[in-house]
This record gives structure tokens, C-alpha cells and sequence, in this order.
């Protein structure tokens, strides 16, 4: 499953994804964790740069966001000669990039989508402007196979707070549904039970998980959310993207790097390193 690749007489031709979202000088979230994780699954990774932050695993220190003509220009570069199997958002800073994006997005009929609604730094730095909420809920959202939410954005996206108990949970995921995307998976890495919540138009579904005592989660949305959007692009159903990509950040949070002195990031090529153990230190 994870070498999504055929022979030819030219070479190897591998399936390609495109994240769109910043740039994360650290190396572990944003871009950078999309590309990994693509890699992680056999694509071929592509990238649009709405914006190049300065952070470490410490937090971010600034950022500057990428001109709206040069982030058409990427994306047309990519849609025109490389076109995606799939498409994973991150940052998108404002409502004139969100704009953008989902309209280029509808024009060049470029699916499936995985929409992770990037408002918050895990050191708590604001990535998305506050007038950005709207326009994500509109435009983007219903362009979405799937969303993928915590549970703080998805607070912020139906302007209410969400209760950590269970009902309270499936009731906010329903909420989500209504906003236009095929599917929701409301991830519980900010509850006490690490539980997955997923919801599409026939099915609601639990994703459980284990719980890992590390500060090293940086860049775990990121990730899973990358991971999803390479399970689509092979082929699987919202649900089973979904069901791959919880059992793969489990693996990564559990063999998270020790690098930095705060938050570490996950480890999107975990199965890699592992796999390598005999010239790689892990």
C-alpha cells in the first residue's frame, strides 16, 4: 500500500499529493511534515507556500505570508503539469488567500481534499486571522472530502465551546457535517481519551487511540491530516483514510524525535526508520 508506484520504461512513476500551507523552519509541522508524511506512503509531494514562518520546537517567533500572485503561481505551476491525486490545506493565514485557494481549487477541479483548519500554534501563536474563520466556513470547508479539526478549532469554527464529554463531542461533529464537507473527523488529542471522532452522511465511527506520555506531538495534525490525504490519493474511502491515518500518528507520536529543547516533532517516517534500524539511530 505504501509504494503507490508502477515501472515504466522511463522509471518509477508515483502517485503525487499537494499540500498548501507554511512553511515551518523547524522542520516539524507544516510543509515540511506534509512532505514526510506523503513520502511516508510512496507519493511523489508537491507544495504551495502561503507563508514562511521563523520557529522551533519552542514556538514560533514570526511569520510573513507568501503575495497572492505568487501563490496562484505555484498552484497553477503544480495543477498544470503534475496534477495531484489529492490535496491536503494547512495554514492559510487570511480570507484573501482562502480565497484564492478554494477558487482555484473549484476551477481546476482538483479532488480530493483534506482541510486542516490551521488557526492556532501548539505554543499558542495566532496563524489565522480572525476575519479568515468565515471565509474558511464557506469556501473552503464545502470543497472538503474531509475535515480534520481539533477539538479548539473546531470551537473557533462553530463559534461556540464543545463540552470534552462524549455527547457533547458526537453533537459538535454533527454540527461540523453541516458545514458542507463530505466527512469530519474531529480529533481528541486535546481530551483525556485520545478518541477520534468520525462522521459522513451513513456513518458514525470511534477511532480510538492510546495515549503517549511525551511533549513531543508537534506537527501531529499536520501529519495526520497528510495522512489522510495519502490514503485518498491510493484509492481508499474517506473512512478507511481515516482509519490508516490514526493507526499511522499513533506510531508517530509514539517514536516522536528528541530534538530541540521544547516540543518535539512526531515522526512521519517512523515505519522507514524502523525498517532501516540496522544503519539508523533511532
Amino acid at each position: 500500500m505504501f509504494l503507490a508506484r508502477t515501472e515504466s520504461g522511463e522509471g518509477l512513476k508515483p502517485l503525487i499529493a499537494l499540500t498548501i500551507a507554511g512553511s515551518d523552519s523547524g522542520g516539524g509541522a507544516g510543509i515540511q511534515a506534509d512532505l514526510k508524511t506523503f513520502a511516508a506512503f510512496g507519493l511523489h509531494g508537491t507544495s504551495v507556500i502561503t507563508a514562511v514562518t521563523a520557529q522551533n520546537t519552542t514556538g514560533v517567533v514570526g511569520y510573513e505570508e507568501i503575495g497572492l500572485d505568487l501563490i496562484r503561481s505555484q498552484l497553477v505551476a503544480v495543477a498544470e503539469d503534475l496534477r495531484p491525486a489529492a490535496v491536503k490545506t494547512g495554514m492559510l493565514a487570511r480570507a484573501a488567500i482562502i480565497e484564492l485557494v478554494a477558487g482555484e481549487l473549484t476551477q481546476r477541479s482538483l479532488q480530493p481534499l483534506v482541510v486542516d483548519p490551521v488557526m492556532v500554534a501548539k505554543g499558542g501563536h495566532k496563524l489565522l486571522q480572525d476575519d479568515a474563520v468565515t471565509a474558511l466556513t464557506k469556501l473552503l470547508i464545502p470543497l472538503a472530502t474531509v475535515l480534520t479539526p481539533n477539538l479548539p478549532e473546531a470551537e473557533m469554527l462553530l463559534g461556540r465551546p464543545i463540552g470534552r464529554d462524549l455527547p457533547d463531542r458526537w453533537q459538535a461533529v454533527s454540527e461540523l457535517l453541516q458545514l458542507g464537507c463530505r466527512a469530519v473527523v474531529l480529533k481528541g488529542g486535546h481530551s483525556a481519551d485520545a478518541l477520534d471522532l468520525y462522521c459522513d452522511s451513513e456513518e458514525l465511527v470511534e477511532l480510538p487511540g492510546r495515549q503517549v506520555a511525551t511533549a513531543n506531538t508537534h506537527g501531529s495534525g499536520c501529519t495526520f491530516g497528510a495522512a489522510i490525504a495519502a490514503c485518498l490519493a491510493l484509492g481508499s474511502s474517506p473512512l478507511a483514510a481515516a482509519r490508516e491515518a490514526k493507526e499511522f500518528i499513533q506510531g508517530a507520536v509514539e517514536n516522536a524525535l528528541e530534538v530541540g529543547t521544547g516540543h518535539g516533532p512526531v515522526n512521519p517516517l517512523w515505519r522507514q526508520w524502523r525498517s532501516a534500524s540496522g544503519t539508523c539511530r533511532l
